[in-house]
């Protein structure tokens, strides 16, 4: 079968018992993946990007799927959706106020992920126990350790974890295999310890309950992988336009191709493609 247009970001849920389950949207057509791992799949980029957001056509891809413009003007592209402790909504100068009150004034989650080392991170969305964050990471293990007010009290919470944890998943060893189990209970019990009077002085400043303490259960996520790649090579689409090859696997937004060969969809977002599978 053959299927033509822009794509975006895989789609990516998970249940107990079962891998993630991947559909990669492109034109007006939504393929589902897992069917196709052990397959052929073939690839060709036209050459064309539109912005995801506007659909205009442009020469340069930032952010994963936006175009110049875009990125100088979206709250969604600005500097604080990286780090959120430097958001500004509350000093009047968020580009877009309305995007700002429905994404970032809204409750998140801080949770610890086994991505191949343990990280910290933010969400805004748990849902049936799993955030599709932690897929797109490729975590094995997740849990959702603080419910706390809004974005920037994450971003605060998160900093106070960095010194003693990673807030980054190397993408290189997550894609190496699954890595052995974590104690993430423990590891929560240890990190609240030392990062207490951190979020003290946080609680004091915005109040008791801008930090809540949840209890929730460990979620363990299972990938659709027959073969993880020995020695990684990175496929460019803006250098290798057309690849081949059996797709042996799919973990966080990368297909795992025969030959060790990785591709991160998610970063060509805004592409224009043609994909063939048998």
């Amino acid at each position: 079968m053959q299927f033509n247009g822009i794509i975006h970001k895989m789609r990516a849920s998970a249940r107990s018992s079962s891998p993630a389950q991947y559909v990669l949207p492109i034109g007006d057509s939504h393929i589902d993946m897992n069917p196709l791992i052990g397959k052929t799949i073939s690839l060709n980029y036209s050459g064309i990007i539109l912005c995801v957001h506007c659909g205009t056509k442009t020469k340069t891809s930032f952010n994963q799927g936006y175009c110049y413009r875009c990125l100088t003007k979206l709250a969604q592209c600005d500097s604080c959706i990286i780090k959120p402790e430097l958001c500004h909504y509350d000093a009047g100068t968020c580009r877009e106020p309305a995007w700002g009150e429905a994404n970032c004034l809204q409750d998140h989650f801080v949770y610890l992920a086994n991505t191949g080392t343990v990280k910290v991170g933010i969400t805004r969305h748990v849902t049936d126990g799993v955030s599709s964050r932690w897929i797109d990471q490729g975590a094995s293990q997740a849990q959702a350790i603080l419910r706390v007010q809004n974005r920037l009290i994450s971003g605060l919470v998160e900093s106070a974890f960095k010194p003693h944890i990673a807030d980054k998943t190397n993408w290189r060893t997550m894609l190496k295999g699954k890595p052995e189990k974590v104690d993430l209970q423990a590891l929560k019990q240890l990190l609240l310890t030392k990062v207490e009077p951190e979020l003290d002085e946080i609680q004091q400043e915005f109040g008791f309950q801008a930090i809540q303490f949840i209890e929730t259960p460990e979620v363990a996520i299972d990938y659709p992988v027959e073969h993880y790649p020995e020695k990684i090579k990175s496929i460019n689409l803006d250098k290798e336009m057309t690849f081949s090859g059996i797709l042996q696997g799919i973990k966080g937004q990368y297909w795992l191709l025969d030959n060790d060969r990785v591709i991160n969809m998610r970063k060509y977002s805004g592409y224009e493609v043609s994909i063939t599978t048998e």
